[in-house]
């Protein structure tokens, strides 16, 4: 059978041939009657026995995949512990028992992730993610990495390193085919709730891998693993570096798209906490209010939700929004859209007050909003950003004194005469537009009109 369609069940039916270990030493005596005692018992018996004896069950399962390489048994003491932990999930604390100080209970997991086989691959990741968990958060670390350890032992930050790595692997091509991002993502849900972990993953250029899986889903399945994305995204909005990123993507706009169309009240929870904890960040409050968000708020609170924690939210977040729009200038809000790349026909694009008032402030950090409206003609493939750019560019022309030098300096006309010839009519009059005012300058530009 393929080994990706290997089920739990069909693994734990295998009988294992332990005597067989013990004979060629691979096994001690009072390790095979530990498994005599834990094997093929019901789980009311096996809970007793890790009660009793936890730290050398656990001893017991690390010493056969650190010893053994035949698949089959392998995978059924992952098996073995998988259900274990699944059971009860902080029964992953045992792996950090201080009599195991000096045990390298990472390593064979950690190993196991590159093996060729989906079962292995996918069982070792969830334990390793249980076992990451259940550190402990203070004091000496787990694993014998404190002084006097005569063994070399795989170190935490190796854990984590293999681990983000193999799981970002899976987000860019997974080694099977439905299950592969699932399982990741699922992990990274767990996993992110450390800070240590948020680190490794930004370092490891993860966060984008995240946003395309922000999309509205239908299905049982994709609900789970949207739910569970967004979670990282929320759990990544408490670390600062993966803001920066948040910020300069289209994440908010994958996560309003989410929330209007979403039903599932963990999923809109779950969301509308990362809006609540970026509200006050950066330029988020901002684009949040672009997207319309404000509405969507006044919508969600129409409907009957049971969750207090999400009543709360949308509160709040109704009333940091109503003070965000107070503070917010216009030419705030202009310069978070051209920042974002996406430019649309919004009201301050034609105003002539919104240019009069506003025109010296594309000055700032040596025109960098200029700078960017020309990137975006390079850069952008939407018809609608690209017309846009060349208006706006065309009314900077107008409006700011010395508008034609500082474009024809910025090189501004090589780069709207390439859209003179664009297939969209759009683009192709707003290009002409600019030409023509950069051509004539601010004395005769007043009297072409868009």
């Amino acid at each position: 059978m393929d080994q990706a369609e290997l089920s739990l069940e069909q693994v734990l039916k295998r009988d294992i041939p332990w005597e067989t270990y013990m004979t060629t030493k691979l096994i001690s005596g009072s390790g095979l009657q530990l498994l005599r005692r834990f094997d093929k018992k019901p789980e009311s018996a096996r809970a007793q026995l890790l009660d009793e004896d936890g730290p050398a069950y656990v001893h017991l399962f690390v010493t056969i995949l650190r010893d053994i390489f035949k698949e089959e048994t392998v995978e059924y003491v992952l098996a073995l512990i998988y259900e274990m932990l699944s059971a009860n999930p902080t029964r992953a604390r045992l792996f950090h028992d201080e009599s195991l100080a000096d045990e390298d209970t990472y390593e064979p997991f950690l190993r196991l992730l590159s093996k060729g086989n989906w079962f292995i691959q996918e069982k070792s990741c969830k334990i390793l993610a249980w076992i990451i968990s259940a550190r402990p958060k203070a004091g000496v670390s787990a694993n014998g990495e404190a002084s006097g350890s005569k063994k070399t032992i795989t170190t935490i930050d190796d854990v984590l390193n293999g681990l983000v790595e193999w799981l970002c692997a899976q987000l860019r091509q997974p080694s099977h085919p439905t299950r592969g991002v699932p399982i990741a993502i699922n992990c990274l849900s767990t996993l992110l709730k450390e800070p240590v972990v948020r680190s490794s993953f930004v370092q490891a250029d993860g966060v984008k891998l995240l946003v395309p899986l922000i999309s509205p889903a239908s299905t049982q399945q994709s609900i789970q693993l949207l739910y569970e994305t967004c979670l990282c995204i929320w759990l990544l909005s408490y670390y600062e570096p993966a803001i920066e990123y948040l910020a300069t993507s289209r994440t908010m706009q994958r996560l309003t798209e989410v929330v209007k169309s979403s039903t599932k009240e963990k999923v809109v929870r779950v969301v509308i906490l990362t809006f609540r904890n970026l509200l006050p960040k950066g330029t988020f409050g901002a684009q949040m209010v672009d997207l319309g968000l404000p509405h969507i708020i006044h919508s969600l609170k129409t409907q009957a939700w049971s969750d207090e924690d999400l009543l709360d939210a949308l509160n709040q977040l109704e009333e940091g929004l109503k003070d965000k729009i107070k503070k917010l200038s216009s030419f705030d809000k202009y310069k978070q859209e051209v920042l974002l790349g996406h430019l649309d026909w919004n009201p301050m694009h034609k105003e002539a007050n919104f240019w009069r008032e506003n025109v010296t402030c594309f000055e700032e950090n040596d025109f960098q909003i200029l700078r960017v409206l020309l990137t975006i003609l390079d850069t952008s493939t939407d018809p609608r950003s690209l017309a846009v750019a060349c208006f706006d560019i065309s009314q900077f022309i107008q409006y700011h004194a010395a508008g034609r030098v500082i474009v024809t300096d910025l090189k501004a006309k090589e780069r709207v005469m390439k859209l003179m010839n664009h297939e969209n009519a759009e683009v192709t009059k707003n290009a002409l537009l600019c030409i023509q005012r950069l051509l004539l300058g601010a004395k005769y530009a007043s009297f072409l009109q868009a």
